[in-house]
């Protein structure tokens, strides 16, 4: 990783930290006080807020992508692989709680393939050999899974909830609703 690379990996982090805090807002010199670089080295790399947010949402959808590529969801039931995507996600999510709400990932070209196609693929299996209803289709439990994750990401960002907790009630409650 070169200079540049952490450096930028640095402000992401740490603007991704503070924008985490009570609030959610942070003024772009807290930011990179918290990155421990210059305004005018963030400035250099993000030229405005909004730049910041896009980087900071292809970085998330970065770390989201290689967490599903590490879970090994076809080689694990399909329970153990819907909990491995929820932690996943809420754990990615809770991260990026300044994205929560914000659309961001349409932005990104392989969002589709690297994000939803895995849990599309997931989901068939489960209709396939059983563990998920067949009534419901893989586009509908996507939607449904998504939709869950959203509303605990929401909890998470407002407090009413940790990242633990939240993964539990998607697991719980999208299992609970989906087996045969």
């Amino acid at each position: 990783m070169s200079l540049r690379d952490h450096t930028a990996a640095a402000i992401i982090d740490s603007a991704a930290a503070i924008m985490a805090g009570p609030g959610g807002a942070a003024s772009m010199n807290e930011i990179a006080s918290a990155a421990g670089v210059s305004r005018a080295t963030l400035y250099r790399y993000f030229p405005n807020r909004e730049a910041l947010l896009q980087a900071m949402a292809a970085t998330s959808i970065e770390e989201l992508a290689a967490r599903i590529a590490d879970a090994d969801l076809q080689g694990i039931p399909v329970e153990q692989a819907v909990a491995r995507l929820a932690r996943g996600f809420i754990a990615v999510g809770s991260k990026y709680t300044a994205l929560v709400g914000h659309r961001r990932t349409d932005d990104h070209p392989d969002a589709e393939t690297r994000l939803t196609e895995p849990v599309r693929a997931l989901f068939r299996r489960g209709i396939a050999d059983g563990s998920l209803r067949a009534d419901l289709g893989p586009e509908l439990l996507t939607g449904l899974f998504s939709g869950l994750v959203k509303a605990a990401l929401e909890m998470t960002a407002g407090g009413r909830m940790g990242p633990e907790e939240a993964s539990a009630a998607v697991i719980a409650v999208f299992l609970d609703g989906t087996r045969t």
